[in-house]
């Protein structure tokens, strides 16, 4: 593994100052078959993080999910989980994409945050998902 971690598995922001960003930190000490991980939601109203441990079917769900965005429908992230979920809605209430970041188990809150993302956002997160799979995946099934 010489080459450099990937680290931002999702990384959408806008010049509004508001963003939400999924952190690879490394492999979780605890379970080698877990990825430690946050999600980092920034505003100009709130800010806030929140630990997960992410697994290679996490993983290959958001690829399911992305392409689902990519076929304009809107998608849950995790929700089944007993963990943080992410909503994304391609048209929200201010008639442009929403971030949802759900903690209804931990600290029950919500947080929701409206942003544009650049056009292409989509084809760049299944380039961070192939490079996050490619460096991480191989380390988590050994």
């Amino acid at each position: 593994m010489g080459d450099i971690a990937p680290r931002e598995l999702i990384s959408l922001a806008d010049d509004e100052g508001n963003s939400v960003t999924v952190n690879v930190l490394g492999l979780d000490p605890g379970w080698s078959a877990g990825l430690d991980a946050e999600i980092v939601v920034r505003t100009p109203f709130v800010s806030g993080r929140i630990d997960l441990v992410l697994y290679a079917s996490k993983l290959e769900s958001w690829a399911n999910a992305l392409n689902r965005l990519d076929a304009d429908e809107d998608i849950a992230w995790m929700e089944m989980s007993r963990r943080p979920s992410i909503f994304i809605q391609l048209t929200g209430e201010h008639d442009c994409p929403e971030v949802v970041v759900e903690d209804e188990s931990g600290s029950m809150v919500t947080v929701r945050v409206p942003l544009v993302p650049p056009d292409d956002w989509i084809a760049d997160h299944k380039q961070r998902l192939q490079q996050v799979m490619k460096y991480w995946v191989p380390p988590l099934s050994a």
